[in-house]
């Protein structure tokens, strides 16, 4: 295959690259970069003219609900709405039935996501059944190709379990990635704890329930050598400030933030209801102006969606049955360049970094590089473009979002990767 795209504005922040191309790609390859003047037979093109190309986006926190639970979604339509997302790579989490905590499940996702035009990579359970008891077979599973250890939204609450699965992470470099909750504290809290939670009468959800056991973890890091620790969809002020404080004293601690969490607070569940409902919680607007504040100033170096499927039946159960969690990969890029690149908290640079660089780099995943003899693996934006949502175009299986019918600013028109391409003009 042949693909040329004409008058790219190409930006790829790890190459210092930011200036026009035109970009010929040949059987997945890129060719040649610069004025391609020549003619290429049987060439697909497009003129990209207005257009940003960056490297591809990569989500290090989806839900693709596969094995288990294929009615709210699964890989292939997980990866299309990656894809029309913006991303060509994601990391799936092991809270699947059964759960990913065996290298056969590994294996079985692995052939099945091997042809997609999204890399869907898998992370795999810390203990046997995400029980938190028992450790999991770490190095086999890290053997069968898996990015990273987690029992995702069971946090590994006993001390000797968690500083254990540091130290057999360690050797291998990958990092041990924690919801951090703490589940004694949460006890059947739905939302966060404050004015809104007592207004509506349910049981509200406090900061410490996050910011205790991040304490006790960025402690078990320090103390286990080579280890990595990753904190998930970081949401309170006390958390983003023991990550600064972390690394400072050149602790190996790294951090996530989703866009709901730096734009929405625990206020929006009067107005979207259970579509607000998520964990950790929406929280108060003093703790979204941290994770805003974090985000500019490099503690958080990830931005992710915590992509969570659930059927409309679901989500319309009452607030305190209703399941956590919201879509968020067809979104993510306009919701991340609306609230953040055109407010001015941080760079269009930045947020490459923060959506394609810094994850990769984090999972231990080679930096794509737009360059000649490589191969392409890009992401299309038109920056200009002022688009509006509707969920009822979403290639997700679900629908569940806040952010229905809300206007933003630069929508993503195409991927391209794995020898094949996705291009909306």
């Amino acid at each position: 295959m042949h693909l040329l795209l004409r008058n790219c504005h190409v930006i790829s922040p790890a190459e210092n690259i930011n200036g026009r191309f035109d970009i010929l790609i040949v059987n997945g390859v890129i060719n040649r970069m610069g004025v391609v003047w020549q003619h290429v037979r049987e060439v697909i093109q497009y003129d990209l003219a207005g257009k940003i190309i960056v490297p591809g986006f990569f989500d290090m926190h989806v839900h693709f609900r596969e094995p288990g639970q294929e009615y709210k979604e699964d890989i292939q339509t997980g990866s299309l709405a990656a894809a029309h997302g913006g991303f060509t790579g994601v990391m799936t989490m092991p809270n699947t039935n059964p759960p990913v905590d065996n290298p056969d499940v590994v294996l079985a996702n692995g052939i099945r996501s091997a042809r997609n035009i999204v890399n869907v990579y898998q992370s795999a359970c810390a203990t046997a059944g995400r029980k938190g008891e028992k450790l999991a077979d770490i190095e086999a599973l890290i053997n069968a190709g898996v990015l990273a250890i987690t029992d995702d939204g069971s946090p590994i609450a006993d001390d000797d379990i968690m500083k254990e699965v540091l130290r057999r992470t360690a050797p291998f470099g990958k990092p041990v990635v924690q919801h951090c909750e703490v589940m004694s504290i949460t006890d059947g809290g739905i939302m966060n704890e404050g004015e809104v939670s007592k207004q509506l009468g349910v049981k509200g959800i406090k900061n410490s329930s996050e910011y205790e056991i991040i304490a006790r973890d960025i402690k078990l890091t320090k103390e286990t050598e080579g280890s990595h620790y990753h904190i998930q969809h970081i949401s309170t002020r006390e958390a983003v400030d023991m990550v600064r404080k972390a690394k400072a004293d050149k602790a190996n601690v790294t951090a996530e933030a989703c866009p709901h969490h730096f734009i929405l607070n625990d206020e929006s569940l009067l107005k979207y209801g259970t579509n607000a409902k998520m964990n950790p919680p929406l929280r108060t607007q003093q703790d979204v102006d941290a994770v805003i504040e974090g985000l500019r100033d490099g503690t958080i170096e990830v931005i992710c969606t915590d992509h969570a499927p659930h059927a409309a039946h679901e989500k319309a159960l009452p607030l305190d049955k209703a399941p956590f969690g919201i879509v968020g990969l067809e979104t993510a890029v306009g919701l991340t360049y609306t609230y953040l690149v055109d407010k001015g908290i941080i760079t269009l640079e930045e947020m490459i970094n923060k959506m394609s660089v810094n994850p990769r780099r984090l999972l231990g995943l080679k930096d794509i590089s737009i360059s000649e003899g490589t191969p392409a693996n890009l992401t299309i934006l038109d920056v200009n473009k002022q688009w509006k949502v509707n969920a009822s175009e979403f290639h997700s299986k679900s629908k569940n979002t806040p952010f229905d019918g809300w206007e933003l600013k630069c929508k993503p028109i195409g991927v391209v990767n794995n020898l094949q391409h996705l291009i909306n003009i």
